[in-house]
C-alpha cells in the first residue's frame, strides 16, 4: 500500500510540473497571473520546496523545478521497480 501511495504521489507532482512548464512556455511572462499556473503552482510547491531543502545554495531558484523533477523521476523509477519485485515475490495474480 505505502509503495503504491508513493507511485501515485510521485506521478501526480510529475504532471503537474510538467504541465506548469508547458504552461509557462505558453503563458510567458504573465504566467504568474494565469488561474491555472496559480493550481499548479500550489500542488509542485512541496517538492520544488523539498528540492531546495537538499540542495546547495548555489543551485538558483530558477533550476529548482528541473531538479525537483528530475528527484521525482528518480524516486517514482525506484518504486515502480519495488512494486515489479514485490509483485514477482507474492505473484502477479495477487498483485493489483
Amino acid at each position: 500500500m505505502v509503495v503504491n501511495v508513493l507511485k501515485l504521489l510521485a506521478e501526480i507532482a510529475l504532471m503537474a510540473l510538467a504541465a506548469q512548464w508547458v504552461l509557462g512556455l505558453l503563458a510567458g511572462a504573465k504566467r504568474e497571473q494565469n488561474l491555472v499556473w496559480q493550481l499548479f503552482d500550489v500542488v509542485t510547491r512541496p517538492p520544488v520546496r523539498g528540492a531546495r531543502f537538499i540542495t546547495p545554495r548555489v543551485v538558483i531558484d530558477r533550476h529548482l523545478p528541473m531538479v525537483a523533477f528530475l528527484l521525482l523521476a528518480f524516486l517514482w523509477i525506484v518504486v515502480t521497480i519495488t512494486k515489479i519485485d514485490m509483485c514477482v515475490q507474492i505473484g502477479v495474480h495477487l498483485c493489483k
